[in-house]
């Protein structure tokens, strides 16, 4: 399956946006860890903005500098939304309120729990009449999500969104599934060449056991390993910078994702496909 790669959005420890993160994945800039800083966010009426959790934020951050890349409306364009677990913090809060006494539950922790949650602040946020998915596939829930994206846009003949994001637990919850940072990465794609469009990834599924590409560098490695939306780093290394690749994506435990890379040729695409 083919698919064009027409936006890119990502925050994480030291990578505050595509525009620096490619220049650090490339190896053109020093990668400093640390968290990152996310923009207000102006997609958000204020009080939505109060009450959306980091997870949201960080999603609705990589997601519209990846639109803006691509010049796509997002209110017209179908969304792929992928996390290995959800809000940690506020599921935290739930299980520590349904602890006490009290046994109180605030609505908006209710509300913010759910794991759509994100599609739902996104669907506010850019007024988006288009379909919204949301799904979880473990460690593998970033390659879940590419392949359910590039499927669709391969169904629907349209360009699709994958947005996809994790953050840490906190303790005790971190105890049994630690994830390492905040982390949120989108891709535009789109089934056919475009303008917007700079690269071509070929999806193929590998049978068995197969040992996923690592990351450039020790620490981005380890965000890599420990932070499951951050298994697509050796995928934006590549795109970052602009050289044909082949990546081997963690999905399950006996399949992996193999993604062959193809920068956009300077006479432009010449293939229809």
């Amino acid at each position: 399956m083919r698919i064009y790669l027409e936006g890119v959005g990502l925050y994480g420890p030291g990578m505050e946006g595509w525009t620096h993160a490619k220049e650090v994945l490339a190896g053109r800039a020093e990668h400093l860890p640390g968290p990152a800083t996310l923009p207000p966010s102006p997609l958000l009426p204020a009080n939505e903005r109060r009450r959306a959790p980091k997870i949201v934020k960080i999603a609705l951050a990589a997601g519209a500098e990846a639109f803006t890349a691509a010049g796509r409306d997002p209110a017209h364009t179908p969304a792929i939304f992928a996390s290995s677990g959800g809000d940690g913090d506020t599921i935290h809060d739930i299980l520590n309120a349904l602890a006490s006494p009290q046994r109180e539950l605030s609505p908006t922790k209710f509300h913010n729990s759910v794991h759509n949650a994100a599609a739902g602040y996104w669907s506010i946020a850019t007024g988006a009449t288009s379909a919204l998915t949301s799904l979880c596939a473990h460690d593998g829930s970033f390659a879940a999500g590419l392949l359910e994206a590039a499927t669709q846009a391969a169904a629907l003949g349209e360009a699709v969104a994958l947005i996809a994001y994790d953050v840490p637990y906190p303790a005790p919850l971190s105890a049994v599934r630690p994830i390492g940072a905040a982390f949120g990465a989108a891709l535009v794609l789109s089934p056919s060449p475009s303008t917007a469009g700079f690269a071509r990834l070929g999806l193929t599924l590998l049978p068995g056991s197969h040992a996923p590409s690592p990351a450039a560098s020790p620490a981005l490695e380890q965000l890599r390993r420990t932070t499951p939306a951050a298994r697509c780093l050796p995928l934006l290394a590549a795109l970052a910078d602009d050289v044909a690749a082949a990546v081997a994506l963690d999905y399950l435990e006996d399949m992996a994702l193999m993604l062959n890379i193809a920068p956009r040729p300077a006479a432009g695409w010449q293939d229809p496909a």
